[in-house]
């Protein structure tokens, strides 16, 4: 599974990203987390808003911190 985090290292991208891997932890899970911090990147994917997630290549959420829960909802 490949995880991204879009944001550009705001405290709100880097809550996302903490709360990302704890989900991951507490399901037992394997992915890697790629953080795009590129604007250029942001803009070329579509993010209107960040943080943003996306799961395999597939857009999830946009311009909200995602609880730990909400996370773990998305990876199962």
């Amino acid at each position: 599974m490949k995880i991204e985090i879009f944001g550009i290292g705001c405290p709100n991208c880097m809550k996302m990203e903490a709360n990302t891997k704890k989900a991951l932890e507490e399901t037992g899970l394997e992915a890697e987390i790629i953080k795009v911090d590129s604007l250029e990147e942001i803009v070329a994917r579509g993010v209107m808003g960040t943080p943003a997630i996306a799961i395999d290549g597939e857009m999830k959420s946009s311009g909200k911190v995602l609880n730990v829960k909400q996370v773990k909802a998305l990876l199962v």
